[in-house]
């Protein structure tokens, strides 16, 4: 008997509690809901791209030209001058865009709907989340409950983000502005501010 319970507890976790980003990531999930040319992409992002050398180390304007080349096949927007470093995790849906001269910096993740601007720089570990965990109803835990709908990410031109720095679902963060490292953002950034912290407050202007 504790055997069969035992079981069925683990039968249920793995119903409910197998993370998503697990189904998302084989590749015949991608071919079926992507089409073969993206899903492709989608794998030879992850399987090698990712892991290739950036500028300055020897193969990496190779491993720099792959990464934008494969990215382009699921960015939603890709511009000109884009630079991808190693290890950066993209959603790979067409929901991310990136804008002309920007950059996604080395280990970074930026998941779900995110508009990144022109010329916008992104230090390594950044974090952009569109969507978070629900909570709300207390009589369920809460890895049973679920995603909450997107809240679209929007950063403008000419945009320093931080190292480590976390921009969380919703946020809005203007032009010209400046993001400190290890900041945690969780209001929106008017233009040309400067803001650090956690919670991430003004802390100075650029004008």
């Amino acid at each position: 008997m504790p055997f069969d319970i035992h079981n069925n507890a683990m039968r249920d976790q793995n119903e409910h509690v197998q993370p998503l980003i697990e189904e998302k990531a084989r590749l015949l999930h991608q071919v079926y809901t992507k089409g073969f040319g993206q899903a492709m992409a989608v794998f030879l992002y992850y399987a090698i791209a990712t892991h290739l050398p950036g500028p300055g180390m020897p193969l990496g304007h190779f491993g720099h030209w792959l990464r934008r080349c494969l990215a382009k096949r699921f960015l939603k927007q890709c511009g000109y001058g884009v630079r991808i470093a190693p290890g950066a995790r993209i959603q790979a849906d067409r929901r991310v865009s990136l804008g002309n001269n920007s950059n996604i910096g080395q280990g970074c993740w930026l998941l779900g709907d995110i508009t990144i601007g022109n010329n916008v720089m992104m230090a390594p570990q950044v974090i952009i989340l569109s969507s978070n965990h629900e909570f709300r109803d207390v009589s369920k835990p809460m890895i049973e409950q679920g995603q909450r709908p997107d809240e679209p990410v929007h950063i403008g031109d000419d945009v320093w983000i931080g190292t480590r720095a976390i921009i969380l679902p919703g946020i809005h963060i203007g032009s010209h502005s400046i993001i400190g490292a290890g900041s945690v953002v969780t209001r929106n950034v008017d233009e040309w501010m400067i803001v650090g912290g956690n919670p991430a407050k003004v802390i100075g202007q650029r004008k």
